[in-house]
């Protein structure tokens, strides 16, 4: 039995006070006032839940615009113009004398299917990380001019391990070049064993193959 059914029994055919019968249910007197008014007039018909969409909504629009609309849609698509909201709202305005919101437009032309809803972002799901399977499988050496604020000209060398993200090695230079690369490689590789591969990019630090022979 619904709450509305209780609250109304208990007034009309038990005889209780709308105020007792609040107080026990913990509604406001006035809704059990509201209530048995409904009873007496529509009867059974009162015990059904009311829906709560508001009676009239500011941003409807008439039969007739939503018809324009939707026709204005159909013609820009067929003469392959641009036909989104932004499109027949101008249309609507300039051709129609009818000011009609973009919004209300778009939620018009959704409603009546012709509108494919695209996410404004990527799901989350469908980023694909970048990480090696297995530890040392793959270790990355960090930009040469990170950051480190302790270090009298900021520069930091730094290797990854690719796997878990682990820094193998960090450490602070006035400016990093190639042999100190090469020396930092060397001591993480006699702490944490030889690495399957490594992931650079092209600076000199790291390769010479774009030197044009210049380098060693």
């Amino acid at each position: 039995m619904s709450k509305a059914k209780l609250i109304i029994t208990a007034v009309v055919v038990e005889g209780r006070s709308q105020a007792e019968v609040a107080r026990s249910y913990g509604v406001s007197k006035g809704w059990v006032s509201k209530l048995v008014a409904r009873y007496r007039q529509q009867g059974e018909d009162a015990y059904e839940p009311r829906s709560r969409r508001p009676k009239t909504s500011p941003t409807a629009i008439d039969a007739a615009t939503v018809e324009l609309v939707l026709r204005l849609r159909k013609d820009l698509s067929g003469q392959g113009l641009d036909a989104g909201p932004d499109t027949i709202a101008w249309h609507l305005h300039q051709h129609h004398q009818v000011t009609v919101s973009r919004a209300t437009i778009s939620r018009y032309l959704m409603r009546a299917g012709l509108v494919t809803p695209e996410p404004s972002k990527r799901p989350r799901s469908s980023y694909i990380r970048f990480q090696a399977e297995q530890p040392n499988e793959t270790w990355r050496p960090t930009s040469p001019t990170t950051a480190w604020p302790t270090a009298p000209t900021p520069r930091s060398s730094t290797w990854l391990d690719d796997h878990s993200r682990y820094a193998l090695s960090v450490t602070a230079h006035n400016r990093v070049t190639g042999p100190i690369v090469r020396d930092t490689f060397r001591h993480a590789v006699a702490a944490h064993g030889v690495p399957a591969s490594t992931l650079t990019d092209n600076g000199m630090v790291f390769t010479t193959r774009l030197a044009g022979g210049r380098g060693g």
